[in-house]
């Protein structure tokens, strides 16, 4: 028989075959990570960064002393410190390996010290600072009060940092994974403009940094790429070759380049599309716990939002329940308070719920009977789909329980943060994802003068109790002050809670190394592709 015939036929299917291959199964091919990351982050200077979508490129950029762990958010994985130990959880001594930056240069333990200078220093501004302050004397020295040298940090010899807390903080090794502890390169950001210049522009032209991954270039909305970095002291666990994080705000686009063959993980999913891919059982969808809180800042500066009255009845016209299940559909649960439950040992206070009569008495009561006289204020957000609808659905609630109206702004994320910061708004969309697993991360955001407050407000008790903490020995104490603070806050309501995230997102099955996590800190050391 001729066999001719069939191996044209045969030529011709697996050329098919072939001819399916997508962008994204290319790049698997090549292990390279296509992200999709929400949008153009403001920077990756780590101790400018304050979002989300830049601490997931900070965090393949940068390393700290303890790194996250790829399984399990309370446990601590070896960073740039090899080991360590504590004195009665107040006095904690590092001992740092063999690190050095992308440049070559030895990563030391004055690295660290000249780092957390430059984060606590009034000068720079850092917004993250106060995240320092359980640092013996940190807060005195960011403002002003006494010099550097009395902070509780210190450089013993180069591969020896101690780092001296106002009290026992059995959970500081957890705390030390946030970007605001990363090292910075001193001689970079000293030939870039110096310590305190927050504009530099090192971040663009060259970026020095001491984790896994290098920068290889950075095209403004459009992607950002990261490629292997040699001279990472762990380089042989890393099995990707790049990531490129691409910049998309429309979660329809995001969703669409997902499906295409364009990307390896969409980090939201339109919730219209949510049911329907429970429904197909789609294989790439992943609906998990989240420990974090969407919520409405008020700018408590402003009349009539500087009453407590308003901004209580504000909030108890919100009916969260409608809006997690008819607008998000992802196992999202309506926000009782500030902070999310799932912290072990604290049992957050539930003094938010909807309660249309409550609402309409308090409004009436601080002087707007019927929402009559109530001047015409304005809700900002940055740009989402998601955000659009809660705020469309929010502006309808309190027109119709309150008889109020509030217009709604839309602003692209740069702009929308910058308004935040000089708070040049009413009302404004939050939201906050807990850096450790401890309470005191939802709370130590609201204190007077905080780099993320962005509200205005401010109490003394609240401030006393939160700083208070810090030094508290006993740790059933330690959780009754906070929530103290708490039941504070939510009596004086400078902001709405909306809702608890759940964590939904699609990823390709192919990816390895991603796992389940509260606090979704993916180490991308342990990511790779199964071709």
């Amino acid at each position: 028989m001729n066999s001719s015939p069939f191996i044209w036929l045969l030529a011709i299917l697996t050329l098919q075959v072939y001819s399916f291959a997508t962008e994204a199964d290319d790049a698997a091919a090549a292990q390279i990570f296509l992200f999709g990351n929400e949008s153009e982050p403001p920077s990756i200077d780590p101790q400018i960064n304050t979002t989300i979508n830049g601490n997931r490129i900070v965090s393949a950029l940068m390393e700290g002393l303890i790194g996250y762990h790829p399984t399990d958010d309370n446990l601590p994985e070896s960073g740039v410190a090899e080991s360590w130990e504590h004195e009665n959880y107040i006095v904690w001594t590092f001992h740092l390996r063999e690190a050095k930056w992308s440049n070559g240069d030895e990563v030391t333990a004055s690295d660290f010290v000249y780092s957390y200078e430059r984060m606590l220093s009034p000068e720079f501004g850092a917004k993250y600072a106060e995240f320092l302050y359980m640092m013996k004397n940190a807060q005195d020295f960011h403002q002003g009060e006494i010099p550097f040298a009395e902070v509780g940090v210190k450089a013993i010899d180069d591969k020896t940092l101690r780092i001296e807390l106002e009290g026992p903080t059995p959970h500081f090794l957890n705390i030390l994974k946030h970007s605001a502890w990363f090292p910075v390169h001193p001689p970079t950001i000293e030939a870039a403009g110096g310590m305190y210049k927050q504009d530099s522009n090192w971040t663009r032209e060259n970026y020095v940094g001491n984790g896994p991954f290098n920068l290889k270039s950075w095209e403004m909305n459009k992607v950002l790429i990261v490629e292997k970095n040699p001279k990472y002291w762990d380089a042989d666990t890393v099995r990707l070759n790049e990531i490129h994080f691409f910049p998309t705000e429309s979660l329809n686009t995001d969703d669409q380049n997902f499906n295409n063959g364009a990307n390896h993980y969409v980090n939201t999913v339109p919730p219209i599309l949510i049911p329907k891919y429970i429904e197909d059982k789609d294989p790439h969808l992943r609906m998990e716990p989240w420990l974090g809180t969407y919520f409405y800042r008020f700018n408590t500066t402003k009349k009539p939002l500087d009453d407590s009255r308003v901004r209580k009845a504000l909030s108890l016209a919100i009916n969260q329940r409608a809006i997690v299940r008819r607008i998000l559909k992802g196992g999202q649960q309506p926000a009782q308070g500030n902070t999310p439950p799932g912290i072990a040992g604290y049992e957050p206070p539930k003094l938010v719920s909807y309660n249309p009569k409550r609402a309409r008495e308090l409004l009436a009561a601080a002087g707007f009977p019927d929402g009559n006289g109530f001047p015409k204020l304005s809700l900002i957000y940055n740009t989402s789909e998601l955000h659009s609808d809660i705020a469309e659905a929010i502006q309808q609630m309190w027109k119709s329980i309150l008889g109020i109206e509030i217009s709604l702004r839309n602003q692209e994320w740069k702009v929308y943060l910058d308004t935040l910061r000089e708070m040049n708004y009413d009302i404004a969309r939050g939201s906050w994802i807990g850096d450790y697993m401890y309470p005191d991360t939802f709370l130590q955001m609201w204190q007077t003068g905080d780099g993320n407050n962005y509200t205005g407000w401010s109490n003394d008790r609240y401030d006393n109790l939160i700083r208070g903490s810090f030094s508290e020995i006993d740790a059933v104490a330690r959780l009754e002050m906070l929530h103290q603070a708490e039941t504070i806050l939510l009596e004086e309501m400078p902001i709405a809670p909306i809702y608890y995230y759940s964590r939904i997102y699609r990823i390709d099955t192919k990816v390895r190394g991603w796992h389940p996590k509260l606090l979704d800190n993916h180490p991308y050391k342990y990511v790779y592709f199964e071709n």
